[in-house]
């Protein structure tokens, strides 16, 4: 069986938005790559919505859903982190990162209550997103001699395949990309090719 080699993310920021009892629920939802990219859109939002009692949010990062993060930021625990990372589960989204600003109303809308306010804000805001489906790539990188030049240019050309870090010289190097499904085969075939040098790079 091969590798689910594609991925679903949002195309760019979206909102939705409960209330509830005088409370408040704005959730936005954001596309991310990097833990980094998560504490930019967190210190973001927390400077827009400065004036909000509560920013729980969850994420999920890679290609793999490898990363994750819940957090309820002062709410009951399990409340508002696990019903917003449910949603994302649901929609089976990656590289995204879902923020539920909280206006409290002065009423406690209790356990239940809590959990039904922010996952149907997050509902509303991943209901309002582009989702795109991604492909995942492997990034190996190659060196060869001048004069496997044609061999290299005609297997890459022949595959359709994406060139970058080209540098031709006495002794050529490049980067290029392949379908995560498509990279076992297209190695063997790099390989027969004479003193050509391939190592892999990544996967994104």
């Amino acid at each position: 069986m091969l590798f689910e080699d594609t991925y679903k993310t949002i195309s760019a920021r979206s909102e939705g938005i409960y209330k509830e009892k005088g409370s408040k629920f704005i959730a936005v939802a954001i596309p991310v790559l990097t833990e980094n990219d998560v504490k930019d859109a967190l210190a973001m939002l927390r400077k827009e919505y400065y004036d909000a009692r509560h920013h729980c949010y969850a994420y999920i990062l890679g290609f793999d859903k490898s990363a994750y993060r819940i957090n309820d930021d002062g709410e009951p625990s399990g409340t508002a982190g696990r019903p917003i990372h449910g949603q994302l589960l649901s929609k089976d989204l990656t590289n995204t990162l879902v923020v539920v600003i909280r206006y409290f109303g002065g009423t406690k809308l209790g356990v239940s209550g809590l959990i039904n306010a922010y996952k149907t804000a997050t509902k509303e805001a991943l209901e309002d997103a582009v989702i795109l489906e991604k492909i995942v790539h492997d990034i190996y990188e190659i060196s060869f001699d001048y004069l496997q030049m044609n061999d290299v240019m005609k297997l890459l050309k022949d595959e359709n395949l994406h060139q970058f870090n080209q540098q031709f010289e006495t002794t050529c190097r490049l980067q290029f990309s392949v379908r995560k499904n498509d990279s076992s085969r297209l190695y063997e075939n790099m390989r027969k090719i004479e003193n050509l040098k391939i190592c892999f790079v990544r996967t994104e």
